[in-house]
């Protein structure tokens, strides 16, 4: 999980990025969120909208979708959700609702956002508690459920929902939309995790670093253990791992990845898992349900998948290991 961004500043626009033809031309926007900044780097090549105009576009997506999904902005739809309060939900509450509920579905339940209260009683959700008592963890996994949420979703029935595993994701995919419909073809959308598409402004597919999941490593490409390079046709790219947020108690790490079906945080030899989809919501979802279920799992569930690439750091005999499947691009 991670946390969505709240946008708190205009952005920024960068005009004559590096073009890989005369008629080619790349510009950058840049905006400062809560915690991070984000990134869309585009070709406006037969593109008719002004730069300004899809900055202001983009701004506008991810304030929206800040107004809505944040559970960090206590007057979002989601916060005001999670309180008990009745709300008129917009389709960006009940577009992500949907596909929440399907993730959980084709999980087994390793993947449900209803498992909010967890996150917080372990200290990985909106709250600052942390080492849960075993009643306690009991109680909430008996008491989390979607489908106690009544379909027209104007109020919670006593349940709290956590989209921190598939917003950043679906935000990526949000903007990456807004783009197509202006003609924008060559893209690189980086809100935390990344939807790329087409060609970089060098002229080739577009190139990402997979970072060593060492503990500590809080600064993104400082310490890097691969690179990939896309095909060149749209998907989304995100790496989960469990060596960014965690903390130590008695000598003992406790990983935010929290498994809904055990209510408590995972225990394994997976350092990360970085999936290749055909969007960044199905990334940033399958990401993390490598993270929850293991290893083995995780590899055999990218195996079985046509429509999924994945890359795997582990910890094996005291040494950090890998395995990619066929289809990742390993540069």
């Amino acid at each position: 999980m991670r946390p969505i961004f709240r946008i708190i500043c205009l952005s920024v626009l960068f005009l004559g990025l590096s073009a890989c033809t005369p008629r080619d031309r790349y510009i950058a926007i840049s905006g400062y969120a809560q915690g991070g900044t984000y990134t869309v780097k585009l070709n406006l090549k037969g593109v008719t909208a002004r730069p300004e105009a899809l900055r202001d576009g983009i701004d506008s997506i991810l304030t929206r979708i800040d107004t809505t999904l944040s559970g960090y902005n206590k007057g979002s739809q989601l916060s005001r959700f999670n309180q008990g309060e009745s709300i008129v939900p917009n389709d960006l509450f009940r577009e992500i609702f949907l596909a929440a509920k399907a993730y959980r579905d084709e999980t087994g339940g390793a993947l449900d956002v209803a498992a909010a209260p967890l996150f917080d009683a372990w200290g990985f959700g909106f709250s600052n508690d942390s080492l849960p008592s075993d009643e306690t963890v009991d109680a909430l996994m008996e008491a989390c459920d979607m489908d106690r949420i009544p379909q027209d979703l104007t109020h919670a029935d006593g349940q709290r929902l956590n989209y921190n595993a598939i917003a950043q994701g679906y935000s990526c995919d949000k903007v990456a939309d807004y783009l197509r419909s202006f003609g924008v073809k060559d893209m690189l959308v980086d809100i935390g995790e990344i939807f790329c598409d087409g060609l970089n402004p060098s002229g080739r597919p577009w190139t990402l670093a997979v970072d060593k999941p060492v503990d500590g490593n809080n600064d993104p490409g400082a310490q890097i253990q691969a690179k990939w390079q896309s095909s060149g046709g749209p998907c989304g790219v995100v790496t989960s791992g469990n060596y960014r947020k965690f903390y130590i108690r008695d000598g003992k790490k406790y990983a935010h990845t929290i498994d809904p079906r055990s209510g408590r945080p995972v225990e394994h030899n997976l350092l990360s898992a970085t999936i290749v989809a055909p969007t960044a919501m199905d990334a940033d979802a399958y990401a993390t349900y490598c993270m929850v279920i293991g290893l083995q799992e995780a590899r055999a569930f990218i195996e079985g998948r046509a429509d999924l690439e994945g890359y795997l750091i582990y910890e094996e005999d005291g040494q950090m290991k890998t395995w990619a499947s066929e289809g990742f691009n390993l540069i």
